[in-house]
């Protein structure tokens, strides 16, 4: 039988707690130097100063996601807090609507 993508299992406390010390070694690395040191948002491109640059897991630790590379990403504060815990596709359908919202 096979799995929906959003049929999964809430990971743990402690598998939470693993995780953010991942996320939290990545921060001090040359990888995450290099990867913020455009100073652009993933998420709305925006340029901002490496202070005000946050550490975004694409899929949410809470949703299952992990503290890998491939799941980590520069975003501005105002994106992170805006995005929570969405998937990419849930953030996407988000941000479609903000834009009918502005025209």
């Amino acid at each position: 039988m096979s799995r929906d993508y959003f049929d999964f299992d809430a990971p743990d406390d402690a598998t939470i707690r693993r995780e953010r010390a991942k996320a939290r070694e990545l921060r001090k690395s040359r990888w995450w130097q290099q990867k913020t040191s455009s100073g652009k948002c993933y998420f709305c491109g925006r340029k901002t100063a490496f202070k005000n640059l946050t550490m975004d897991h694409l899929v949410p630790l809470g949703r299952g996601g992990l503290s890998t590379k491939d799941n980590l990403v520069p975003c501005c504060k105002d994106c992170n807090n805006k995005k929570k815990s969405m998937l990419p596709l849930e953030w996407e359908e988000y941000m479609e609507t903000m834009r009918k919202g502005d025209s």
